[in-house]
């Protein structure tokens, strides 16, 4: 493979800083956020440690004036959801973080531009960047624009719990078994792997199946078609 050349990637880093909304002043910064830790000692870890501090007090400031009623467990779970790794790293898919990651050859070559947990520090790195080369204002400002359409959707009556954890609770409260997880199939080459996941619910004998670039999204997938079908069913017996 033909590395890319200089002016490729100074092209691919300008076109990250646009989807950023945001013109770094000393652009080492920004590839330093974008350096994991698989390249060596010189890497983001340091800026992710900054940059999840910050991204945490951003969201919490912003669900606090959002939400003046608010109680202090409402607001923390709200939060929760907002700033786990899984957020994090769709917010890293929107922004095409991935193209511009620099690993290490071992970690690129399994498809590590695609991975969750590094989209999710990488977009902690690069928040720790822009407080650095700004300001908390411009990095306050930066991180709301991208948080934008989730805060927009929030709602403190909506269950925040992932499908799993809301399907295991409506089991136990049915007093049945608890829902088997299996890997059914993995499509594609080793870097662009499908992981095809069943969630099979003994009650009402239930399999349902689903599709995801990892084995836990395809988990919660399935856990939450499973749901739906059971809440269905539910509703219908007692119609």
């Amino acid at each position: 493979m033909i590395a890319p050349s200089k002016h490729a990637k100074e092209q691919a880093l300008q076109a990250l800083m646009d989807r950023l909304g945001y013109q770094f002043k000393d652009q080492a910064l920004l590839q330093l956020a974008l350096s994991h830790r698989s390249l060596g000692p010189k890497n983001n870890e340091r800026l992710e440690f900054l940059g999840d501090s910050i991204v945490n007090f951003v969201i919490a400031e912003a669900l606090y004036r959002q939400f003046p009623m608010a109680k202090e467990g409402q607001m923390s779970r709200l939060r929760a959801g907002l700033v786990k790794g899984v957020t994090l790293a769709e917010v890293g898919k929107e922004l095409q973080v991935g193209e511009c990651l620099r690993l290490g050859a071992g970690e690129r070559k399994s498809g590590g531009q695609r991975r969750e947990s590094i989209l999710a520090d990488a977009v902690e790195s690069i928040i720790g960047a822009i407080y650095l080369d700004s300001d908390m204002a411009v990095c306050e400002q930066r991180i709301l624009d991208w948080f934008a359409s989730r805060l927009r959707s929030l709602d403190l009556h909506t269950n925040q719990k992932d499908a799993k954890t809301r399907l295991q609770e409506f089991l136990q409260a049915h007093k049945q078994a608890l829902p088997v997880y299996e890997l059914i199939q993995v499509k594609g080459n080793d870097h662009e792997q499908m992981f095809v996941m069943s969630c099979q619910v003994e009650m009402f004998a239930i399999a349902t199946q689903a599709e995801a670039t990892s084995r836990r999204i395809g988990e919660q997938r399935a856990a939450a078609q499973a749901l739906q079908i059971l809440e269905q069913t539910i509703a219908q017996e007692n119609a």
